[in-house]
């Protein structure tokens, strides 16, 4: 498929996702956050995807937030409408089912930021900042940050960091756990690769599992995440890649998972 405002591209198993409007720092306007949902929803449905890897253009920027001249124009119903389109970005891309790795490569600033926080992991380059500064223009995260970054982080430092609008480095942000590594700028790449093809050597169900466990199972009583844990346990020992994961390592040898 053709976009306007992402690049994607899929081989072996990995999807590539780009923001491509470097010129205004990968900044999110309504049509590049309706091609983000266009795309992940074809990369959810895509069986031969099974890690997907999201970016930005340009090397200076992840998405370096809302397009504020777009955004400006919002009134009461326009802003409703604004949110409720990059919650839906953002919720697809937490419930995935399939590992996204955001490749922070510059600045991740209000919604770039969320999407980052919807990822499931994020490596980010030295370069990097990031933050949630709405509070400068007058408004708040509305991708979800308030609820993900109060997760994510000490709910004090989220806080701090949304009341103030403080835009932190890389080092900061690895600190206090909002990204999971740094590493040097010209090696996000490589890590972010070598990171992809060590989660696609792992069998695709019970990676699906784990996220489920953990983003569902944290939401609810904790009796009845161990519940849930334990459904999803049962299902993975009924899979092919179960038993191929139990004769391998019997056997001494390489599993080879097949996601079935």
């Amino acid at each position: 498929m053709s976009y306007e405002c992402i690049k994607v591209d899929v081989a072996d198993g990995l999807a590539r996702v780009s923001i491509n409007r470097p010129d205004k720092l990968n900044a999110l306007n309504i049509r590049t956050i309706c091609e983000l949902i266009e795309s992940f929803t074809a990369l959810r449905d895509d069986g031969s995807v099974r890690v997907v890897v999201l970016t930005g253009e340009g090397g200076k920027s992840f998405a370096a937030g809302a397009d504020i001249p777009e955004l400006r124009e919002q009134g009461l119903l326009g802003g409703k409408t604004f949110s409720e389109r990059g919650h839906r970005l953002c919720n697809l891309i937490e419930n995935l089912g399939k590992p996204v790795i955001a490749a922070v490569n510059g600045f991740a600033l209000g919604g770039g930021c969320e999407i980052a926080m919807a990822c499931t992991v994020r490596i980010a380059s030295d370069k990097a900042k990031l933050g949630q500064p709405e509070i400068t223009l007058g408004t708040i995260p509305g991708y979800g940050g308030t609820v993900r970054l109060s997760r994510l982080v000490p709910r004090g430092l989220a806080m701090e960091l949304m009341l103030t609008g403080r835009i932190i480095g890389a080092e900061e942000a690895l600190r206090i756990g909002l990204v999971n590594k740094v590493v040097a700028h010209d090696d996000l790449e490589a890590e972010t690769s070598k990171l992809a093809a060590l989660l696609m050597s792992k069998p695709p169900f019970a990676l699906k599992a784990v996220m489920e466990a953990v983003l569902h199972g944290t939401e609810i009583a904790f009796e009845e995440g161990c519940r849930l844990e334990q459904d999803l346990f049962a299902m993975t020992c009924g899979t092919e890649d179960f038993r191929e994961g139990m004769s391998a390592f019997i056997e001494k040898r390489e599993a080879k998972f097949t996601g079935r």
